[in-house]
């Protein structure tokens, strides 16, 4: 069988997260509630950093950055799943398909490497606090958001350039409510060995490795606040936990589908249902409520409009 440039297959169909309709009703709800209630949230998050000047630390700089992420990331999957439950047959064209991944993976990989600049941002702040406003000035903290942005692009691209790479001819059924590339890679006919190998180098290689760097950064600044007064150790502390937090809400599921061979386990839709649309919309909230100052300024900016 040929391998190149025999793509037949113009469409997916997907299987949906469930066959049962009461599930598929009741996962409606949830991700409707869930989706009205937290996305204006970050759309606030950013609103309120942009709009008080007293958050222009680069903590609140990369926190609105990661507002911005995660609600774009929320777009990807969620609005076209929930469009789903209403359709008989749920499919997707090629070209929507390979779009859905591109995004998918430009975005997570672009919050992954924001939050190793997070992680860098506070280790300077906690542990070199006099170099602090010299090392993370403006200038560096665009760059590093440039950085972020182009190495997410890069990431993406690697990923799209091996799908496209391989031919589909049928059956051309995705068992999941969205196109990724596990899923994605089963449908190929031709050997997928070496294009596996490649995926998870890409994917799950680069996410455990982030994810346990940050663990040891942030290992390294709780060694170093130890001698702080009692002030500055515990708000030190409070820092690092939400931002232990997300690491564990961002990478663990991610780390669960893309370090290991892809095989089909039960728990698949489950931990993608909240790595794509739960979690993404509470990692900046999780930060706002354990950040006095940003919730100030957000009750500031609500009585403001409410005034009005």
């Amino acid at each position: 069988m040929e391998t190149e440039n025999n793509t037949v297959v113009t469409e997916f169909i997907l299987l949906g997260l469930t066959q049962s309709q009461d599930a598929q009703l009741l996962v409606f709800v949830l991700v409707l509630i869930f989706y009205l209630i937290i996305l204006p949230g970050n759309f606030l998050i950013i609103l309120t950093i942009r709009s008080d000047p007293g958050l222009s630390a680069p903590l609140y700089f990369f926190l609105g950055n990661l507002a911005f992420l995660d609600a774009s990331y929320s777009f990807i999957v969620a609005p076209r799943m929930l469009m789903d439950f209403f359709s008989e047959k749920k499919v997707i064209s090629y070209r929507g398909c390979i779009t859905q991944l591109f995004f998918l993976h430009f975005l997570g990989a672009g919050e992954m490497f924001l939050l190793v600049v997070m992680a860098f941002d506070r280790y300077i702040a906690i542990c070199q606090p006099l170099r602090y406003s010299t090392v993370m000035n403006s200038r560096v903290c665009y760059a590093l958001l440039l950085a972020l942005w182009l190495g997410g692009f890069a990431h993406s691209i690697v990923q799209v350039a091996l799908i496209l790479h391989l031919p589909f001819c049928g059956p051309n059924q995705l068992d999941n409510f969205f196109c990724d590339v596990p899923q994605v890679i089963k449908l190929a006919c031709t050997n997928t060995f070496v294009v596996e190998l490649l995926m998870v180098s890409n994917s799950g290689l680069l996410t455990l490795l982030c994810f346990l760097g940050l663990l040891a950064s942030y290992a390294v600044i709780l060694c170093r606040v130890k001698g702080h007064s009692s002030e500055g150790k515990n708000k030190a502390i409070s820092t690092c936990a939400t931002h232990i937090i997300i690491v564990f809400l961002m990478f663990g599921p991610a780390i669960f589908i893309y370090t290991r061979p892809f095989r089909a386990f039960p728990a698949d839709k489950v931990v993608a249902l909240f790595h794509t649309v739960i979690f993404p919309l509470m990692n900046p909230v999780i930060y706002t409520l354990r950040n006095q100052e940003v919730k100030a300024s957000m009750r500031k900016l609500l009585s403001q409009y409410t005034v009005c």
